[in-house]
């Protein structure tokens, strides 16, 4: 097998396990009994951000091979997610649920900023090559998704949790096939909890793109949670499988990056992102089936254009033996500071926007719209680039 298809396998089982059962968690907790504790149970992940990527991100710059550490981290979030899905099956307390949640989300928080590690590390041009790549995670989401709904018939289901966990053991036998990458600071000052990467933050914009990154995540994080219940009460029987449709955006947009970096500043590509969020929250508020498709059908746009963009950023302008640590940073400030806060946040704003048992949609998704409105304002009025030339990269 050629290197760059071992690096797309990866990417593609990685993506795979994670889709298979995040994206219909809050239809299984509202099946069996625990739908009090769906933000509480997203925002785990946002927790195991601020613990573990950093502390990992500086063992793959220093001391272990991310290879390695990608094949560790995977059994472990395969063990753990199996626990916790035969908690919730077996309906322990909510506190163990989230208790077992939470340790689940430990181990996979740095799974998939190390596999991006290991994938940049191996590419020699990433800003052309790390798009069509990156796409095969996409594809595999979506197939996780299509396997759910449409073979497992698992949206409600625990079936979705134990075949993830399945998956994940598949994303460590996939490691074998990769060549182990060196760290590239043994003989360095050991830096155990990654901390070395906080003097990023003194640079404006390296600043400006983690902090925005943080804060369009919080209104982001809305997305997976709430949109497959508002299908679901629109009357659509395999939600997890419409929900994909946010990732045929995502892999046109994947596609398209090397051609946007050549003739687009980085500025507008980044704003651009946050503009189509804004938009698909507001289709999401006009709480008809078309309308929350069309939503969703602009997710990937919203996802890449950002997000995708901010790791191949951190590629051009950071130290490559720091590397692996800025990759961690961004991670525990947009899967930590922003899924904390977002997943928690969008939780009591669904609560706040609840009478009895019904959601006012409409007014919930504009909240959200105008969330992501805030982070396009403070982006666009502080993040400078390279001197704002037209050139691609800036």
């Amino acid at each position: 097998m050629k290197p760059r298809l071992r690096l797309a396998v990866l990417f593609f089982i990685n993506a795979a396990a994670m889709g298979m059962w995040s994206v219909s968690f809050g239809n299984v907790l509202r099946a069996h009994g625990f739908e009090a504790i769906i933000g509480a149970a997203y925002a785990c992940s946002g927790l195991a951000a601020f613990i573990s990527p950093l502390a990992v991100g500086a063992l793959a710059d220093q001391r272990i091979s991310p290879v390695r550490l990608v094949r560790w981290l995977a059994v472990a979030a395969a063990g753990s997610l199996a626990l916790t899905f035969y908690a919730i099956e077996q309906r322990w307390s909510a506190g163990a649920v989230l208790g077992c949640v939470q340790l689940q989300a430990i181990c996979a928080a740095p799974i998939f900023g190390l596999s991006t590690s290991v994938v940049m590390a191996a590419l020699r041009d990433p800003q052309r090559e790390f798009g069509p790549i990156r796409a095969l995670a996409t594809l595999g989401w979506m197939v996780a998704g299509w396997i759910v709904s449409y073979v497992l018939h698992a949206d409600t289901s625990t079936l979705s949790g134990f075949a993830a966990a399945g998956t994940w053991l598949l994303t460590a036998a996939c490691t074998y096939a990769l060549p182990e990458t060196a760290p590239l600071e043994r003989q360095e000052r050991r830096d155990l909890f990654g901390l070395a990467a906080l003097p990023l933050l003194a640079h404006k914009d390296h600043r400006v793109v983690f902090f925005a990154g943080a804060f369009y995540n919080m209104a982001m994080a809305a997305f997976y949670p709430f949109t497959p219940i508002h299908l679901t009460e629109l009357g659509v029987g395999s939600a997890t499988a419409a929900m994909t449709l946010g990732q045929v955006s995502e892999i046109l947009s994947m596609l398209g990056l090397g051609w946007l970096f050549t003739r687009v500043r980085l500025k507008w590509i980044f704003l651009s992102g946050i503009a189509f969020a804004v938009l698909r929250y507001a289709m999401c508020a006009l709480d008809t089936r078309g309308w929350l498709f069309a939503g969703i059908s602009l997710h990937g746009f919203s996802f890449t254009l950002y997000f995708i963009t901010a790791q191949i950023y951190l590629e051009q302008r950071v130290d490559p033996r720091m590397r692996a640590r800025a990759q961690a940073l961004l991670s525990v400030m947009v899967g930590g500071f922003g899924n904390l806060v977002g997943y928690l946040g969008t939780g009591h704003w669904r609560t706040a926007c609840m009478t009895g048992a019904a959601t006012d949609w409409p007014r919930f998704w504009w909240g959200m719209s105008a969330a992501a409105a805030v982070v396009f304002v403070w982006f666009a009025a502080s993040y400078r680039g390279r001197g704002g030339e037209s050139e691609g990269g800036k």
